[in-house]
């Protein structure tokens, strides 16, 4: 059989390896974890309902990680983003996760999150040439 490979932007394609990958997981994944999947989507709104900033991440077994942090520039310092953080960590501990994780470059939030607790586990640097991205994690 030969194979190529294909360079393609197709979300069935997409979902079909990540359904693969779920699934050897899963096999090796205690039982009580299993299933253990929800996204995290959380959004600061003005009173339009207009979208101002937002926190996306995603609940994994026994972890929440947080992909994405943002608030407008303009509301950047009024807490909002600190109200964000403190509401995915009570949905973490509510269902059940020993830690959160999350990754950052150094232009952007790194002392945010270590105001909050987390720690660094892990850096890369020359991203970008001459940035660092950082792995933290939180422990609860």
């Amino acid at each position: 059989m030969e194979l190529k490979i294909s360079w393609e932007h197709q979300r069935k394609n997409k979902d079909k390896i990540d359904q693969q990958l779920y699934e050897y997981n899963l096999k090796h994944f205690p039982e009580d974890l299993r299933g253990r999947y929800e996204e995290v989507q959380l959004y600061v709104k003005d009173a339009d309902e207009y979208v101002r900033g937002g926190l996306l991440g995603e609940i994994c077994w026994n972890w929440l990680e947080i992909h994405t942090l943002m608030m407008d520039e303009e509301f950047r310092g009024s807490g909002h983003g600190t109200k964000l953080l403190m509401e995915a960590e009570r949905i973490a501990r509510k269902k059940e996760c020993d830690f959160i994780k999350v990754d950052t470059l150094s232009f952007q939030a790194l002392d945010f999150y270590k105001k909050h607790g987390y720690h660094e586990f892990g850096v890369l640097n020359h991203v970008g040439k001459e940035f660092k991205h950082y792995y933290l994690m939180k422990k609860l």
